[in-house]
């Protein structure tokens, strides 16, 4: 009886892409470089206002964000997740809003002092 429970609790997943980690890594660096080669057509059609190295920048950043995964079901998602993204950027599904998004514009902090205050507008 005990041995039949210690099996139901080794169960065989089916991988979602990938075999191993390194599969899903050539995925993972196919679709760095998609996002790479997308770059110049990003400027041009959605006339961003971000050089060329900010948007690296931006890209590089979530795909460090996610470096920590080592499952390969999940990467594998995370990647499915990318390519979605990259298709509605290159087949201009998505704004310039939307795209523009991920640069969260840094908020200035409040003044404290009363000429700060005065200069700004409020009391």
């Amino acid at each position: 009886m005990a041995a039949r429970g210690t099996m139901a609790g080794c169960k065989i997943v089916r991988p979602v892409m990938s075999f191993d980690n390194c599969e899903a890594h050539t995925r993972v660096l196919g679709l760095y470089r998609a996002f790479y080669r997308i770059i110049p057509f990003i400027q041009e059609y959605y006339y961003m206002p971000k050089s060329e190295k900010d948007i690296k920048t931006m890209i590089r950043s979530y795909f460090y964000a996610n470096s920590h995964v080592e499952d390969v079901r999940v990467i594998d998602l995370l990647i499915l997740k990318g390519w979605i993204e990259y298709t509605e950027v290159d087949q201009t599904w998505q704004q310039k809003g939307h795209v523009m998004a991920h640069w969260h514009p840094s908020q200035e902090p409040k003044p404290i002092s009363f000429i700060g205050k005065f200069l700004e507008g409020n009391d």
